[in-house]
């Protein structure tokens, strides 16, 4: 929850954090998490911040989006396990819908344990997913916020707050997930055939010498 004059700014940065991951996220994983870092913890701080005036707001997201990037940015190996495990949490959730109500704690337990295992045994193809797909997705936010209207805007401006909430609830949902599976696997063809390119550029230098 942001100041609805931060909107602009925040889509700005959602938009271009989310382009970075999702087409170079494999080279630029570290700084990938300090990115995502920030913004998770940017809007977690300003949502406990609350209505406390816009520069405590401002400076609470700040803040929290600070110690955020220098949690995910340090713990690169943590990062891979946690998009594992946060992988196999909602892969468990979405498997459970059509059964009704919500998965037992300890099968969410066991499947992020697992796919957390998978995740530190591929990391490359993991990271690559993730950062497409979650990339895509953040561009998709971004893009929404700058495109929003002035009537949204002021609809907004009652509360004046702007929030970036995680999914897509406006018209037109369905193309809006063809276009996220679409950007995110435009995403993924782009890292795997650049993710490896420098390392495969330094192999054959070293035969030729």
């Amino acid at each position: 929850m942001l100041p609805l004059s931060a909107q602009v700014p925040a889509s700005i940065v959602l938009l271009a954090g989310g382009a970075m991951a999702c087409f170079a996220g494999y080279r630029l994983f570290r700084l990938v998490l300090g990115v995502y870092g920030f913004i998770l913890g940017a809007l977690l701080a300003s949502s406990m911040a609350g209505a406390s005036g816009t520069w405590m707001v401002v400076a609470a997201a700040i803040a929290g989006g600070a110690v955020g990037a220098l949690v995910l940015f340090a713990g690169y190996f943590v990062g891979v396990a946690l998009v594992g495990a946060g992988f196999g949490a909602l892969a468990v959730n979405v498997a459970w819908k059509p059964f009704g109500g919500e998965p037992h704690w300890a099968a969410v337990l066991v499947a992020a344990a697992l796919c957390a295992v998978v995740a530190m045994q591929f990391q490359r193809y993991v990271i690559i997913m993730a950062t497409a797909f979650g990339g895509a997705w953040t561009m998709l936010i971004g893009a929404a916020g700058l495109m929003s209207g002035p009537g949204a805007r002021a609809a907004s401006a009652a509360s004046d707050v702007f929030v970036v909430y995680p999914t897509y609830t406006g018209p037109n949902g369905m193309w809006v997930y063809v276009a996220w599976v679409a950007i995110a696997l435009t995403g993924t063809y782009v890292q795997l055939h650049t993710a490896g390119g420098a390392k495969a550029t330094t192999r054959a230098r070293a035969r030729k010498r």
